[in-house]
């Protein structure tokens, strides 16, 4: 992918004393080596999503701290509004899925990953920002989350039995290596799979739509590429409920019972398939 240029990257050009900085800071764990500016930049986009959201989360906690108000809808979209109606949609999403009282356990996990996708993919939209979720490790990372999530939310629910039941139906001891074949295939499956999808479906597709909107607003800069920015919004939500989507799913195949298993397997990858296709 080609480097994008932010308004960091004209901060950077202001004062070398930040960009040198943003080096040291950037060391590798691994081999030592500095990282420039560039690479640097999704770290602090990200870092600008979290302070942003947990602000709009502040200022509208402020809003429904008067009980005897807050129970009284605005007669307009405020921030008030969009969270009730953006926290509402997902929760509900993942109660229909899985029931109340799971969706009550798990959305908080699944509700923080909806509001830094989201946010992360919308500030793409404002020329002169960088989308964190255009860079593959920014990705990757809540791709991770979501497998530890599904993974500690399954061990914690069934123990042993998450990994006993990749094994598939026991049919006795002649059919060993057709169990073992199984567990090979869903372990992959599972664990490998599953992140690295999630992970490269929401940079690819976030990545592509700001590099055409970037392309859009070079060849036209006197006039907003209205229809491209529109088009993108619709990306920016869809990846966003494909993503949690899809966790929710992993989540609830994951704690749910042996005896229901097979039955919300079924219904639960249709779900999802449907979701990933648009």
């Amino acid at each position: 992918m080609p480097e994008h240029t932010s308004f960091l990257s004209y901060l950077i050009s202001m004062f070398p004393a930040l960009g040198e900085n943003m080096k040291n800071l950037g060391h590798t764990f691994l081999g030592g080596q500095p990282v420039g500016e560039h690479h640097a930049e999704p770290i602090t986009a990200s870092l600008f999503v979290v302070v942003l959201v947990i602000a709009l989360a502040l200022m509208a906690r402020k809003a429904i701290q008067n009980h005897s108000q807050s129970i009284i809808p605005d007669d307009k979209l405020t921030l008030r509004t969009f969270w009730e109606l953006f926290i509402g949609y997902f929760y509900d999403l993942m109660k229909d899925m899985m029931g109340a009282k799971r969706a009550k356990l798990y959305f908080p996990i699944v509700g923080t990953l909806a509001c830094f996708i989201f946010f992360s993919n919308m500030i793409g939209q404002i020329p002169g920002f960088l989308p964190p979720t255009a860079t593959l490790s920014i990705t990757f990372g809540c791709a991770l989350v979501s497998l530890g999530s599904f993974t500690y939310y399954g061990f914690k629910s069934n123990g042993f039995g998450f990994i006993s039941h990749l094994f598939g139906p026991w049919m006795g001891p002649l059919f060993l290596p057709i169990n073992i074949l199984i567990f090979g295939i869903e372990f992959l499956s599972t664990f490998i799979i599953r992140p690295i999808t999630l992970g490269i479906r929401l940079m690819l597709n976030i990545a592509v739509d700001h590099l055409l909107a970037s392309i859009m607003l070079g060849m036209f800069a006197l006039f907003l590429p209205i229809p491209i920015l529109m088009l993108g919004t619709l990306v920016c939500v869809v990846q966003t409920l494909v993503f949690t989507l899809l966790t929710s799913i992993y989540i609830t195949l994951a704690t749910e019972g042996h005896e229901d298993h097979g039955e919300a397997h079924s219904d639960s990858d249709a779900h999802g398939e449907k979701a990933a296709a648009h």
